[in-house]
């Protein structure tokens, strides 16, 4: 039960108290808006704030970022730091190739692209033809390819785009030889893949939204549709919706020989219930695998009339399953590969093989199959790092891979999965000495005695005297897993004498559904001791040191960081939130933040779990007083999927209850989301801002 009172409160300048900070905050009104949980009032006076349209708030956004740019545009090696990266990024990038017919496709971004391109070739040694070109539709890079489709016989292209960062989607086709653009045109999408049937194809959308609250309201009532090429969108087939059910989202796919339908429903980020169904019967009906959303059942193709079926169904590092659409109860199931020690991560189908990829303590290794489940060989991969997945086609053993770790720049392969070799396709051009850097990896106890992965990325020589700066790095949610990868923007900070580590909390997937489940709800705390022992071991072996040490993450992420700063703002001398999950009060009122809840639970589920939230909610327990890390919020206006209106009321709190002598700021960009589709300019800029903020307040200074 709640009640709002809306009495306007007086403004006023948020400084602090502190004379010796050289920055003023902008006034921040704040209002008595109250929320009355299970009989407890909770303040929320920063609530104006969620108001995405309003004047007063983006004249509040405009006053903010003017204090973070001179703040920034302050920091002396700002520009060199800026024009180094700049300068190292720009090489050419590819992507992984992928084959339909005689044709092969795959992304390329020439260097300082702000979007990557989509290219295509007859045959491998076939001259490379721009097909799509995202930079040509904005022409300040903003809109981004968010999801390309083909056809089963190659001929044509749906292609779904983004703008400014939105989840929000529009679908558009193109036929791939002529490179003629069709009339279709699709909006309101989200949350949806594009599966063809014949001459058309499923997707997933939402009712337009009423006016303002495009970004920030909840969606609600999933929909999946039929479109025919070359039709209108309001011809368009409704072919399922549950209107019993405001908050389930629904996804249809069709087997690569468009004998079968599958319809997956979900209601959060990790279980989903399933059905199968004739494709081309119209009197067919769906029949279900699977109909509740205790585990997750991800289809992989039919083979001979049978679903392969990956799932974690009494299975929590999961298994891969056999079942006859025409059969399909749980009793005629047939296991085809059995759970083991590691996570089965990904199953492709490669030259009649079955080609499996796991996670084994947070890193890839991958095995090849017969079809019938038994063991052929084991995939070599240069080092401890990851596998970005198999792109292959059951009918040729032919198959590209790309491969990365925290020294090991991403490389594509080619491999041949009847010979099991791995020969180089492609690998980054750019000036990089992998011998003069170093990664360890190291387990270490949790506060609860449980051991917590980390990786330890430094250059070679570095003294272990206490005194490094060290960057820690986390996520620890919704089974996503942290594996090593490459990023030529960790190097400046590397080479000035850094130390970067990420730590594989509790919460993400790296050892299956039970250590996902170890960090969710009432067991969320975990995940923040678990990223506080990481800090403290770094601290006690000398690897850091207090006044040295700066935290980040993204928006699970920014969560963990401003759970951390707030529980223990003394342990660190920089946090930066990303783009977080701030308001645990509240979260699940915004866009499809809802589907949450079984990670995070919901402050109206029940007295137990709303006082456990507030406990650790970093909005709420933000204390006057007390003396924060600098402190960098980073989020974006676009942001539809983690509201920008918890950074901004987290970032209110900071100012105005921080008594420490440290910066804290907010950096909102404009023309931006969570993240996805980012122009390269922007990215420049970002990490530019970040990386100075984080060096130049743990006292380093940079040097090319």
């Amino acid at each position: 039960m709640k009640k709002y009172l809306m009495l306007l409160a007086l403004s006023g300048l948020i400084m602090s108290g502190c004379n010796e900070k050289k920055w003023v905050y902008p006034e921040t009104k704040q209002q008595d808006v109250i929320d009355v949980y299970f009989g407890q009032s909770v303040a929320d006076p920063y609530r104006w704030l969620e108001d995405d349209n309003a004047a007063d708030v983006k004249e509040w956004v405009d006053a903010q970022n003017a204090v973070t740019n001179k703040y920034l545009e302050a920091i002396p090696f700002r520009a060199a730091l800026n024009k180094h990266l700049t300068e190292m990024w720009d090489f050419p990038k590819f992507g992984t190739p992928s084959r339909k017919g005689d044709r092969y496709f795959f992304m390329k971004n020439d260097g300082l692209q702000n979007q990557y391109v989509l290219y295509t070739q007859i045959g491998l040694d076939g001259e490379p033809e721009v097909l799509l070109d995202p930079n040509t539709l904005s022409e300040d890079g903003t809109v981004a390819l968010a999801g390309t489709a083909l056809s089963n016989d190659g001929k044509y292209l749906a292609y779904q785009i983004a703008r400014a960062g939105s989840d929000w989607n529009e679908i558009f086709v193109m036929d791939v030889a002529t490179k003629e653009q069709l009339p279709d045109h699709i909006e309101w999408v989200k949350f949806s893949g594009v599966s063809w049937l014949g001459e058309g194809f499923f997707y997933s959308a939402y009712d337009k939204p009423q006016a303002g609250t495009a970004l920030s309201g909840k969606n609600q009532f999933h929909k999946v549709y039929f479109h025919k090429l070359e039709t209108a969108q309001t011809d368009d087939v409704l072919v399922y919706e549950d209107k019993t059910q405001p908050n389930w989202n629904f996804g249809m796919g069709v087997s690569e020989d468009e004998t079968y339908q599958f319809l997956s429903v979900s209601e959060s980020t990790s279980g989903n219930k399933l059905y199968v169904k004739e494709a081309n019967n119209p009197k067919a009906s769906f029949v279900p695998i699977s109909e509740n959303f205790d585990s997750d059942f991800s289809v992989i193709d039919v083979v001979d009339g049978k679903i392969l079926m990956m799932t974690n169904y009494q299975a929590p590092k999961y298994r891969l399953l056999s079942i006859d659409p025409k059969q399909p109860s749980e009793t005629n199931w047939m296991e085809v590969i059995s759970e083991t020690e590691f996570v089965l991560e990904g199953v492709t189908l490669i030259g009649g093989k079955i080609v499996a990829t796991y996670l084994r303590d947070a890193h890839s290794v991958a095995s090849v199959f017969n079809a019938d489940g038994t063991l052929l060989h084991e995939v070599e991969f240069p080092t401890v790092g990851t596998v970005g997945g198999f792109s292959g086609r059951n009918d040729s053993p032919e198959a590209f891979y790309a491969f990365s770790s925290y020294t090991y720049p991403t490389t594509i392969f080619k491999y041949n999965v009847e010979t099991n070799v791995s020969e180089l396709y492609r690998k980054l051009d750019f000036s990089f000495d992998p011998e003069n850097y170093t990664t360890e990896q190291i387990f270490f106890a949790g506060k609860d005695g449980t051991q917590v992965p980390m990786f330890i990325t430094y250059k070679k020589g570095m003294q272990l005297n206490g005194k490094n700066p060290l960057l820690l790095y986390g996520y620890g949610g919704f089974n996503i897993p942290l594996t090593p990868g490459f990023s030529v923007t960790n190097i400046p900070f590397i080479d000035n004498g850094g130390i970067y580590v990420v730590v594989n909390l509790r919460g993400g997937g790296e050892y299956g559904k039970e250590w996902h489940e170890a960090g969710t709800k009432m067991k969320k705390q975990n995940v923040f001791d678990d990223f506080i022992a990481a800090a403290e071991w770094l601290i006690a072996n000398k690897y850091t040191n207090s006044d040295k040490l700066a935290i980040m993450g993204g928006s699970n992420g920014g969560l963990l960081v401003g759970a951390c700063m707030t529980q223990r703002p003394e342990l660190f001398k920089v946090a930066i939130p990303q783009v977080g999950v701030l308001d645990m009060l509240r979260y699940q009122n915004f866009t499809i933040g809802r589907a949450w809840a079984v990670d995070y639970g919901t402050s109206e589920d029940s007295q137990e779990m709303f006082e456990y939230l507030l406990g650790y909610s970093p909005l709420h327990n933000v204390k006057a007083g007390i003396a924060y890390p600098a402190t960098l919020v980073t989020t974006a206006d676009h942001d539809d999927r983690v509201v920008p209106a918890h950074s901004f009321k987290f970032i209110s709190e900071l100012q105005a209850k921080d008594a420490g002598k440290n910066p804290v700021l907010v950096r909102i960009e404009s023309n931006a989301g969570h993240g996805a589709g980012k122009p390269t300019a922007k990215l420049i800029e970002e990490v530019t801002d970040r990386w100075a903020f984080i060096m130049y307040n743990l006292g380093m200074k940079f040097e090319k």
